[in-house]
C-alpha cells in the first residue's frame, strides 16, 4: 500500500517509518512508462522508494507552460502503487515555498547551468537544483534516480551532490522511447499528428549521428532538412558537459520545437579521430 502525503510534517513521519536503504525518484508528475523505468531502477537499488510529485514553478519562465503542464496525481498514485512505491510526496507550492519565491535562498547552478538548456532558459537549472536540494533534504535518500533523457539535468544534479557533499548515489536510467523512437515525455500529448511526424526527425538524427564518425554533422543534416522543426540547439559535449573530445565517447544533445511543444533528446555517440587525407583533417 502506497502512503500519499502532502505536507513536510507527514513526509517526515512516513520517512521515519521506512527501514533499510531509501531511493527517491523526483518527478513533476504525469507519469508515463519512462518514469516506470525509473521506479523499477529505484526498487532494484533500495529497500524502500519515495516518489515526489511536484510541478516546480522555479523552473518555468513566464511564457512557458506552467499552468497547462499536465497534473494527473490520481493516475500517478495508481502507477506508484502498481510498482510497489512506499511513499508519494505531493506537496503544494505553498508547502514547498511557504515564504514565497521572491528572495528565496537558492542553489546557484554554476557555469554548466548557462549552456545548452541553461542558455535557452536562463535560471532553469537554479530552479531545478534548488527544488532537488530541498527534496533530498526532506526525503533523506541513499539513492536518487534520474532519467538520461534530461542528460544535462542528470549531470548537474550529480555535480551538486558531489560539490555539496550530500552523500547520495545518483543513478541514471536509460531513455525510454515510444514505438516510433520518440523519447517519452509528458509533453508529447501536446503534439498534433503533423507535429509528431516532424518531431521524429530527432530520433532519426540520433541514429544517423550514432552511425557517423562525425556525429554533429550527421545530426545537423537530418534536422536541417525538417521544416516542421524549429531547432534550438544541436551540440556534442563531453559526458561531463565539457567540450567535446577530439575523439572517443561523447554526448549528442538536441532541443527543438514542433509547433509550440519543446522537445529535448540526447544519446551517446563516438567521435572518430580524423585521419591524414580526410577533407577536414
Amino acid at each position: 500500500m502506497t502512503t500519499v502525503v502532502h505536507t513536510k510534517a507527514d513526509l517526515a513521519k512516513a520517512r521515519a517509518a521506512l527501514s533499510g536503504t531509501v531511493a527517491v525518484v523526483p518527478t513533476m508528475g504525469a507519469l508515463h512508462d519512462g518514469h516506470r523505468a525509473n521506479l523499477g531502477r529505484a526498487k532494484a537499488a533500495a529497500d524502500a522508494v519515495i516518489v515526489t510529485v511536484f510541478v516546480n514553478p522555479l523552473q518555468f519562465r513566464p511564457h512557458e507552460d506552467l499552468d497547462k503542464y499536465p497534473r494527473t496525481l490520481d493516475a500517478d498514485v495508481r502507477m506508484c502503487e502498481a510498482e510497489g512505491v512506499d511513499v508519494v510526496f505531493a506537496p503544494s507550492v505553498n508547502e514547498m515555498y511557504p515564504d514565497g519565491r521572491e528572495g528565496l535562498t537558492s542553489v546557484h547552478a554554476g557555469p554548466d547551468g548557462e549552456i545548452l538548456e541553461g542558455a535557452s532558459r536562463p535560471g532553469f537549472f537554479t530552479g531545478v537544483l534548488t527544488v532537488v536540494s530541498k527534496l533530498f533534504h526532506l526525503t533523506k535518500p541513499d539513492f536518487a534516480c534520474f532519467g538520461e533523457k534530461d542528460f544535462q539535468q542528470l549531470a548537474m544534479v550529480r555535480r551538486m551532490v558531489r560539490d555539496l557533499d550530500m552523500g547520495i548515489e545518483v543513478l541514471a536510467v536509460e531513455t525510454d522511447r515510444e514505438d516510433d523512437g520518440l523519447a517519452r515525455s509528458s509533453r508529447n500529448i501536446y503534439l498534433s499528428e503533423a507535429e509528431r511526424a516532424a518531431a521524429l526527425a530527432i530520433p532519426h538524427a540520433i541514429r544517423a549521428a550514432q552511425a557517423s564518425p562525425d556525429p554533429l554533422a550527421a545530426a545537423e543534416r537530418i534536422l536541417g532538412a525538417e521544416p516542421g522543426l524549429d531547432v534550438d540547439y544541436i551540440a556534442v559535449r563531453g559526458n561531463d558537459l565539457g567540450e567535446a573530445p577530439e575523439s572517443g565517447p561523447a554526448r549528442l544533445l538536441i532541443a527543438a520545437k514542433a509547433g509550440t511543444t519543446r522537445l529535448i533528446d540526447n544519446a551517446p555517440v563516438v567521435i572518430e579521430p580524423r585521419k591524414i587525407g580526410d577533407p577536414d583533417a
